[in-house]
């Protein structure tokens, strides 16, 4: 009639105790930042929008732009593009071979990458504010 499977379930099904490696941190990392890029796109266009259409929409999204939630927001925003952009230049060094196919390779591009993305986001807080 049927056969018997033999399923090899997991054991640990708790989450939390999971941990990831850096490279699947870092590959996560870089789809999260293109999602927010591309939300974040929609916002500047709107802003920039308002500020072209007359010096009163000028005006209001200069004071929208003084606020310190605006400015967070915006630091977010160039940080997450910063992260972005590195770990595009990281996977394209990777993909054209400039970068061995190593889990050592792969885990220490990853921390360089997030090296150089907290570098660029203290430099975006700083143009921010």
């Amino acid at each position: 009639m049927g056969k018997t499977v033999k399923k090899q379930r997991p054991v640990n099904l708790d989450l939390s105790t999971i941990r990831f490696p850096v490279t699947a941190i870092s590959s996560i990392l870089h789809r999260v930042t293109g999602v927010i890029t591309l939300v974040a796109l929609a916002i500047l266009l709107w802003l920039l929008g308002l500020s072209l259409s007359s010096p009163e929409g000028f005006q209001h999204a200069a004071t929208i732009m003084d606020g310190f939630f605006a400015k967070f927001i915006m630091w977010g925003i160039l940080t997450a593009l910063a992260y972005h952009a590195v770990g595009g230049i990281r996977h394209m060094l990777m993909d054209f071979g400039y970068l061995a196919e190593t889990l050592q390779a792969g885990t220490r591009s990853a921390q360089v990458a997030f090296g150089i993305t907290v570098v660029l986001s203290i430099l975006a807080g700083v143009l921010v504010w």
